[in-house]
This record gives structure tokens, C-alpha cells and sequence, in this order.
């Protein structure tokens, strides 16, 4: 975009202009056409160590650090010649020598006839972030307890590995049987010494090309590579069996346990990492049905029944024509007044031959067939109706409703338009609606996503991201969207008050937020105990089976007035 000097500018003084480029926290550098310095604020001195008297009429080169090569600048300035303005993350030098990476935006400025006068930058210091950003990416790739990998670790570098693989991989979704009678019994300090040494015993039969995590509290996943024969995985299943033989020494006590494997094959089971892994988990179900103690190979009959499967899609496409589905609601509460500040908008089905449909069986049927983008809107139109029915009964105080908005519906071009159309039709104002979108639709972060966000947020959408911490982005970029919530996966919250890193992630991650003006969201929330923990760490809304499951419409506005009285007596 090529700038120019705002006339309405003129009617203000150059004191006052001058007062505040100089108190803005951000620096800022203004050049002549030639590229030579002619103006840095307050700002600038600090964050660089260069006073002005030292920078005047030299060139913006003097900050480079060395670390963009000279194709990184070449692209840089082509982008500002033809768009006029460039935006990006870059590391530059202060006066001290000291290298440390900014956020810059730099802008070129043109007079009236269209001749170039001046460029400017403003730029901030993102050392703090980038040092957090590490931190997280240490927690979120690494399990603290066992110190071997976590989950999204281990999805990542199988990706990698069976990505345009022609070779046979072994995914083995290993569980361990009985181990809550252990917590119950001896307590989670030695529930932890027994993970403690599985992973062990198992490491010292993982070789050098073998993907060994923890994939859940007492769960593990293994793979091996470039297997040639189905009994090769097999025998590997044996032998990690055979790891607990031997009882495990916990404090002069001898404690048995024994382990449930399953495995799924690359590339016969499937190509997707999440269906194999899920495949393994489906067989070591069957082997812990089947006695415990043993593995079991995935095998078709395992499958969800396929008559039902297609009985499923054709009954789906009649029920979205006819709308035949109904909406439930979870209060989200917020700890500092203990009020209620939110709903999030559930979708349930009951279908005449199929009885009752979790959302878990038809949510990705509607995704595989491309229905979910006209579910996505029928849900809308039910809320849009229950909120015209609120309205209606005289409600004054409406609360904001948040709404799932799957990836595939966001990206199609039209999305702003079809949903403004929905609302235009039921009369509803956007103030009262919040988009839910998964951490991995928003962080592709392409100039259109930024765009519609930005557009959705002037509209009087508010923002969510959801699912934080299951796909791990950069923070840093976060401030490119106009967020108001963070809401952080249940995985991590369930576990938080029995494992210290999923407690550290998820502190980390409220810290980030806030410093981002982001409130955080804890979804999956079912115990004191972890209410108590997220109070602590300065959580601001809590969603979950604690305080209430999801409600039909009547039952919500029953618990709005239960929870009234409830806060009413604890103020008296």
C-alpha cells in the first residue's frame, strides 16, 4: 500500500505530533529517498543503543546482523517497489552488538504526484517471545516425567518418516493394564517410578531409527521402520511383552504390571498418521478384551460396521435438508466473578433409524463428504433461532454464544458473505456470536486468513482459537490476529494436576495470552482440583463438566437463574 501524508493531519500541531512518535513504545526510522536515516524516535534509541546525533545520514544497513543473506533483501525490497510496503520477522544488531529479532514493517511514502519522498519503519523487540516460544517447544515436544517424546513430537516425526515412504512401518499403541488400580492404591508418586522405568526397560530395546512416546498418562506408542514382514512387528510386540516379566522394585515393594499392544501397518492400514495410530489403539482395545497381557494386529472387522457407515451419510444428507438437528449449550464461567460470560454451541442428532448420533461419528462423516460446510450453517440458523426465542421471552441480558467453524467451511471464499446472510435473515447481531477455529485452519497465517479475521472482528465477531496446543505454532504471531480467546485443549488440562509439564505448557501458554491482551479459555475442566490449579495460574474462563454439561435451551435459562441465586447468596 503507498502511503501518503494525511491531510487531516495538518490540523494538528507538530508538538503534538512530534509528542507522540516520541512516546510510542515502538521504534521508529524515517529515511529520504535515498535511503539515508533522517529520523528515529525515543523508541529507537532504546531498543538499538544508538543515539540519534550517531544514526542521522547513515544508512538502515548499519543495523543488519548478518543473519539474512543478501537473497532475504532482495525479496524484501522487491515487495516494497511493487506493494509499497513490506512486513515480516527479522534479526538485526544493536549498537552493543548484541543480535536480537524484531517485528518491522517498513512503508514507502509518495507525495501527491506520486514520487517518492520517504520509507519508514516501525519495529518491535520480540526477544521475550521468542524466548518463551523456545521454552514452549522444549514442553510441547518432550514429555517431562519420562524425558522421552510426547505426542505431537511423535506425530510429527512419523509424519516425516512415512511421508512418500515406500517401505512397510509398524505402529505399535502400547497400554498399560490395570495401571489405576495402581494410582488408586499405591499413589501417582509411584505410578510415576513405574512409568519411569517401562520407559526405560522399553528404551533399551529402541534402536537408532525406532520413534519411541508417551502418548497419554499410561499410554505409549512405538515405530519401527523399513519392516519387510508382517512378523517382524510381531515379534517386536513379544518382545516388549516380555520387558514385564520381571516385576518392577518400587520401594522394597515388587509391583507387576503387564501391557496391551496394538498395531496397525504403513501403508495397508492407511496413510494418515492419526487413522494408524487410531487403528493401533482399536486393536489394543481388542487384545485387552481378549485377556490382557498380549498383542493384536488391526484387522477390518475391527472397522465401524460400513452398512451402517452408509446408512449414516444418506440419513446425514436428509437430516441437514431438513434440519433435523438440535442445539445444546455449555455455560463457560468466569473465575474472577464467578459469573456466567458465555455459552459454546453443541450439536446433537437424533435420527429415527440410527437412535441417538454422538457428534464424535457424524462430525467427521460430515468433514469426509464435504457436508460439514451446510451443517455448519444449519447449526448457525438453530442458534440464530434460540437467541431470537430468548429475545422474544424478554431476556435482556443475551449471552455471546461461540460456534464451532470447521477449516474447510472457513476457507471458502464466500464464508464472510453465507454467514452474514444467515444472520441478516434471523435478525442477529454478530456481537452476540464468537467463532471457534482450530489452531491449525488460523496459523497458515496467509494474508487471506489474516484478512477474514480482520473483517469477521470489525463485523463484531469475537475470535477464538481452539484446540490451543495440539498443533504448535509460533507465538510469536499470534499479535497478527485479532484474537480474543485462547482457548487451551482439554488433553492438557485433564492431565494438569497429575503431570508437571502439561502444568507447565498450560502456564506458559496463559502467560503468552495475556501478555498478547488474549483471555484464556480451559476447556474439559471436571475437578476442584484443577479448578483450583487454573485459578492459580491466572486462568480466565472455565468450560467443563465441573460446573455444568451441555443444556438443552430451557435447562440453560434454569441454570442461568440457579446460578443468579447462587452467587446472590454468596454475596450476602
Amino acid at each position: 500500500m503507498k502511503k501518503q501524508p494525511p491531510e487531516r493531519l495538518q490540523s494538528f500541531s507538530i508538538e503534538l505530533l512530534e509528542q507522540i512518535l516520541q512516546s510510542t513504545t515502538e521504534g521508529i526510522m524515517i529515511t529520504n529517498e535515498k535511503m539515508q536515516i533522517t529520523m528515529v524516535n525515543n523508541a529507537f534509541e532504546t531498543l538499538t543503543g544508538y543515539r540519534s546525533s550517531e544514526i542521522l545520514g547513515k544508512y538502515p544497513n548499519i543495523l543488519q546482523s548478518g543473519k539474512q543473506d543478501a537473497d532475504f533483501y532482495k525479496v524484501m525490497w522487491s515487495k516494497i517497489r511493487s506493494n509499497g510496503s513490506w512486513r515480516g520477522e527479522i534479526w538485526n544488531r544493536r549498537k552493543n552488538g548484541e543480535i536480537y529479532p524484531e517485528i518491522l514493517s517498513i512503508y514507502s511514502v509518495f507525495d501527491k504526484v506520486g514520487q517518492l519522498t520517504n520509507y519508514y519503519g516501525v519495529f518491535s523487540d520480540i526477544s521475550i517471545e521468542k524466548e518463551t516460544e523456545k521454552e514452549l517447544e522444549e514442553l510441547t515436544q518432550s514429555d517431562l516425567l519420562t524425558n522421552i517424546l510426547n505426542r505431537n513430537a511423535f506425530n510429527e516425526l512419523l509424519f516425516e518418516k512415512v511421508n512418500n515412504s515406500i517401505h512397510s512401518h509398524a505402529i505399535l499403541f502400547i497400554d498399560l493394564d490395570r495401571f489405576k488400580q495402581i494410582n488408586d492404591t499405591l499413589g501417582n508418586e509411584v505410578g510415576d517410578q513405574i512409568l519411569i522405568e517401562v520407559t526405560n526397560r522399553i528404551n533399551s530395546i529402541a534402536g537408532s531409527s525406532d520413534i519411541f512416546a508417551r502418548y497419554g498418562a499410561d499410554e505409549f506408542v512405538f515405530s519401527r521402520s523399513n519392516i519387510e514382514y508382517q512378523k517382524e512387528a510381531a515379534n517386536l510386540a513379544k518382545d516388549i511383552t516380555k520387558l514385564f516379566n520381571k516385576p518392577f522394585l518400587i520401594n522394597d515393594t515388587e509391583v507387576y504390571v503387564t501391557a496391551s499392544i496394538g498395531i496397525s501397518i504403513f501403508p495397508q492400514d492407511g496413510k494418515d498418521i492419526e487413522k494408524l495410530i487410531n487403528k493401533a489403539d482399536k486393536a489394543m482395545y481388542f487384545a485387552k478384551q481378549n485377556g490382557r497381557n498380549q498383542y493384536a494386529f488391526y484387522f477390518d472387522d475391527l472397522k465401524k460396521d460400513s452398512k451402517r457407515i452408509i446408512i449414516l451419510e444418506a440419513e446425514l444428507r436428509k437430516a441437514i435438508q431438513n434440519k433435523d438437528f438440535f442445539i445444546y449449550y455449555q455455560p463457560k464461567i468466569g473465575l474472577a466473578k464467578q459469573d456466567i460470560i458465555g455459552v459454546e454451541a453443541l450439536v446433537r442428532w437424533n435420527n429415527v433409524k440410527l437412535g441417538f448420533v454422538s457428534p464424535a461419528e457424524f462430525i467427521p462423516i460430515a468433514e469426509d463428504t464435504g457436508l460439514i460446510i451446510p451443517l455448519s450453517e444449519v447449526i448457525l440458523e438453530k442458534v440464530c433461532l434460540d437467541i431470537l426465542e430468548s429475545r422474544s421471552q424478554g431476556k435482556i441480558h443475551i449471552l455471546p454464544v461461540s460456534i464451532n467453524i470447521a477449516s474447510v467451511h472457513f476457507q471458502q471464499d464466500d464464508f464472510i458473505e453465507r454467514i452474514n446472510s444467515i444472520l441478516m435473515q434471523y435478525n442477529c447481531s454478530p456481537h452476540l456470536l464468537e467463532l471457534e477455529l482450530t489452531e491449525r485452519t488460523v496459523m497458515k497465517d496467509s494474508d487471506d486468513i489474516v484478512n477474514k479475521l480482520v473483517k469477521l472482528k470489525a463485523m463484531g465477531f469475537k475470535i477464538s482459537i481452539d484446540d490451543f496446543g495440539t498443533g504448535y505454532s509460533s507465538l510469536s504471531y499470534l499479535n497478527r490476529f485479532p484474537l480474543n480467546y485462547l482457548k487451551i485443549d482439554k488433553s492438557f488440562i485433564q492431565q494438569i494436576t497429575n503431570l508437571q509439564d502439561k502444568q507447565a505448557i498450560v502456564e506458559t501458554i496463559i502467560l503468552m495470552a495475556h501478555r498478547l491482551h488474549i483471555k484464556v479459555v480451559a476447556e474439559g475442566v471436571e475437578t476442584i482440583g484443577q479448578v483450583k490449579l487454573l485459578q492459580q495460574m491466572g486462568c480466565d474462563i472455565i468450560q467443563g463438566y465441573y460446573y455444568s454439561k451441555p443444556l438443552a435451551a430451557k435447562e440453560l435459562m434454569d441454570f442461568i437463574e440457579l446460578w443468579e441465586i447462587y452467587r446472590q447468596e454468596r454475596n450476602i
